[in-house]
Order: C-alpha cells, then sequence, then structure tokens
C-alpha cells in the first residue's frame, strides 16, 4: 500500500512540474497538511532550502522542518527518540544502521545523489600543497570529525594513500559537521581543509579547490541516501505529508535544483 501511494504521488507531483502556472491549481485542491520533520545533512542545507520552497508552493498546508547537521550527529538523534519522518544521509553507513535498528523503512531507502571530496584552501591565499598527496606540508588542516561522513572519507582517502599517521601528527582543527570545516577554511583560520565539491562551490568567493580526491583512492562512491523513518508520533496526515516530500525529492524539477548546487543524480551500476 505504501509503494503504491508514493507512486501515485510521484506521479502527481511530476505532473504538477511539467504543467506551467498551475501551482495555485494544485494548491486549491491540495489535501495533505501538517508537520514533515526531515533530518538533512549539512551539505544539503542550501539545496533543500530552495526545494522546500517549491514543495510549499504546492502544498501550503505543510510545513517542512529541517534539521541540518552531520550525518553521525543525526544518526544520534533518531536513535534517541528525536521525531523525524524522512532521513536524508550523507552516505550509506548511518543510513544502514537504522535500517538494523528497523528504525527506517529498508523499502523505502534510496541513493539519490552522488557528491566529490575536494580539497580546499582560503581564497587567494599561499599554499605548498597541491594535492591529497602532499597535504602533510600544510601547518594546520580543518578535517570533520570521525563520526561525520565526510570526515570519514577524508581518513579513508588518507589510509588508502599510505599518509594517514602523518596527517594525525598534524595540527587539526576537527569540526562537528562539513560546514565548520568550509567555515574555518574560508575565515582563514586553516591553511587547507576537506569537503565535498558541493559546498566548496556555495562559498567560491572565499575558498578556492586545490585538488579532487585522487581516483581510486575511495573504495566507494560518495552517495546521499533518502529513507522514511518510523516516526511513531507522526498521525494519518504527517505521514502521507512526509511520504509526499519523499516522493518529490526524487522528481525531475527537485533533482534540477540538486544538480544546480554541483550534485550529481545516482545511477545504479547494473
Amino acid at each position: 500500500m505504501r509503494k503504491k501511494m508514493i507512486a501515485a504521488m510521484l506521479t502527481g507531483v511530476m505532473c504538477i512540474g511539467l504543467m506551467p502556472g498551475n501551482v495555485m491549481a494544485a494548491s486549491d485542491s491540495d489535501e495533505l497538511k501538517g508537520d514533515v520533520y526531515a533530518f538533512i545533512a549539512a551539505s544539503l542545507s542550501n539545496s533543500m532550502e530552495e526545494i522546500q520552497k517549491d514543495f510549499e508552493k504546492l502544498h501550503p498546508e505543510v510545513s517542512i522542518k529541517y534539521n541540518a547537521d552531520s550525518s553521525g550527529t543525526l544518526q544520534t538523534q533518531i536513535e534517541s527518540g528525536a521525531p523525524c519522518d524522512l532521513f536524508f544521509s550523507a552516505a550509506d553507513k548511518q543510513m544502514n544502521a537504522l535500517v538494523d535498528e528497523e528504525l527506517a523503512d529498508k523499502d523505502s531507502v534510496v541513493d539519490l545523489l552522488e557528491n566529490k571530496v575536494v580539497l580546499i584552501k582560503p581564497k587567494d591565499s599561499e599554499t605548498k600543497v597541491t594535492g591529497f598527496e602532499n597535504i602533510t606540508q600544510a601547518e594546520n588542516i580543518a578535517l570533520a570529525g570521525e563520526d561525520v561522513p565526510v570526515g570519514q572519507y577524508a581518513r579513508e582517502i588518507f589510509t588508502n594513500l599510505g599518509i594517514m599517521d602523518d596527517v594525525e601528527k598534524m595540527e587539526i582543527n576537527e569540526g562537528r559537521n562539513v560546514t565548520e570545516v568550509l567555515t574555518a577554511v574560508s575565515e582563514g583560520s586553516n591553511e587547507v581543509g576537506i569537503v565535498y565539491a558541493t559546498d566548496a562551490a556555495s562559498m567560491g568567493d572565499s575558498v578556492e579547490i586545490i585538488a579532487e580526491a585522487p581516483e581510486d583512492s575511495l573504495d566507494t562512491p560518495v552517495l546521499y541516501p533518502i529513507g522514511l523513518i518510523k516516526n511513531e508520533s507522526a498521525d494519518d496526515d504527517e505521514k502521507a505529508a512526509a511520504e509526499a516530500f519523499y516522493a518529490y525529492l526524487q522528481t525531475e524539477n527537485a533533482l534540477k535544483v540538486f544538480e544546480e548546487y554541483g550534485f550529481t543524480p545516482y545511477v545504479a551500476e547494473h
């Protein structure tokens, strides 16, 4: 029943998106209502704010409530019972854990987007670092914590390059999420830092990309899965609204917004 409901909502939303000038008509006949609590990876904040505005124009009786932070922090909050209807993670690890704990609906989990890990420096600053391979030549580095997906990806890259021990000897400014790392570099507090390509693009006036992660330095792609969370406190209206928003995130309209912010829609290899 849930899959049929989602499919119907998705079809309806996509049809609305393809009919210019039909937003008001959709709003007039809209029956969705209630609050939707969406826990999103910090790197999604800018794109999701735009998508929120688009969705709420279509469904004015629905209010999307975002909680943006590192995926590890969000996972812990969900495990602790925080009200959540939808989880949009920056890695499969955190989503898989919630599925294993039967907190996320396994059948709803979809790898939706792909990102890249990049090395950045403050705009117009000087550094001897030319890539991940010689990152230890920096005086210091901004790096997300080990429970943050981009921090986990960074450590995987260092390990595969054989420089993890040397990096650990550096002066490290550990951020709670990717936004803190980006801010530290953009303000010039750190010589270099590691973030997602989309984050670097969002602050192109204050940071520069030195290099992308070397090919084969990551064992898996940088994927962003979405999934519905089993929110026992949500009523039927709120569950329907959450499922509609989950469906909307997979439409061409939403994917176009994600692409504008530097993400790539993920297509699984067969």
